[in-house]
């Protein structure tokens, strides 16, 4: 069974069905589940020291999202997305993405731009260290957290945020891909100089071609499992 430290302290006060869920799900999203896995509820209780309702409550929670399915004979297990359901995802996040920049450049203010700027030296900087780089998905939150406050679309970003685990699981698959991971972070420091620069045009061009190319490394990174 995967062996993911427990994230929770007894004093903390959200329910414990919430933080079994978010336990599960954060298994899935980084890969220590992987897709067919078995979940078995009573392995989790004894790991976690909960009953077993939490573990069922946040399988069925996690089923309802499509992050787990259940067959017959075999009990719960990580689901696997099509190819089909995965373009879906892709190209729901390229247009969603690509309206969030847009208001982003419509409404930035000064503070923003000192934001960007600060994110592309950081990058810069990451970049310019021999061997490996920091993780990439680190400035693609990053980035997107600062578009999400300038678009002011509170919306738009409850739908984004609705995409964030399909996200983090895609980045996590797609960097495995060689290069990818240098590649995403020129691509996210190019897209942070045309908001800065309030080139608009631009940086929806630059965050399809960046979701296109996420796109690609991840299917060919599940080609090469």
């Amino acid at each position: 069974m995967p062996d993911l430290p427990v994230v929770w302290k007894d004093e903390e006060l959200s329910p414990i069905r919430d933080k079994v869920y978010q336990y599960i799900k954060q298994a899935i999203v980084q890969g220590v589940y992987k897709s067919g896995d078995r979940i078995i509820e009573r392995e989790l209780a004894d790991q976690l020291n909960v009953s077993r309702t939490p573990i069922r409550e946040a399988l069925f929670r996690l089923e309802s999202q499509g992050f787990v399915k259940t067959l017959p004979r075999k009990g719960v297990v990580v689901s696997k997305l099509t190819p089909e359901e995965i373009i879906e995802i892709f190209t729901i996040l390229s247009a969603l993405e690509s309206l969030a920049v847009k208001l982003a450049v419509q409404k930035s203010k000064p503070t923003h731009a000192e934001q960007w700027t600060a994110i592309i030296h950081e990058i810069d900087a990451a970049l310019a260290k021999p061997g490996t780089v920091e993780p990439g998905d680190k400035f693609h939150f990053a980035i997107n957290d600062v578009i999400c406050r300038a678009a002011q679309s509170p919306r738009l970003t409850q739908m984004l945020d609705g995409l964030s685990d399909y996200i983090r699981a895609f980045v996590q698959v797609g960097y495995e891909l060689p290069g990818r991971q240098r590649k995403a972070m020129e691509e996210h420091r190019d897209l942070a100089k045309a908001l800065r620069n309030g080139e608009s045009e631009l940086a929806e061009n630059l965050i399809k071609i960046h979701i296109e190319n996420s796109k690609k490394a991840y299917m060919e990174a599940l080609e090469r499992e």
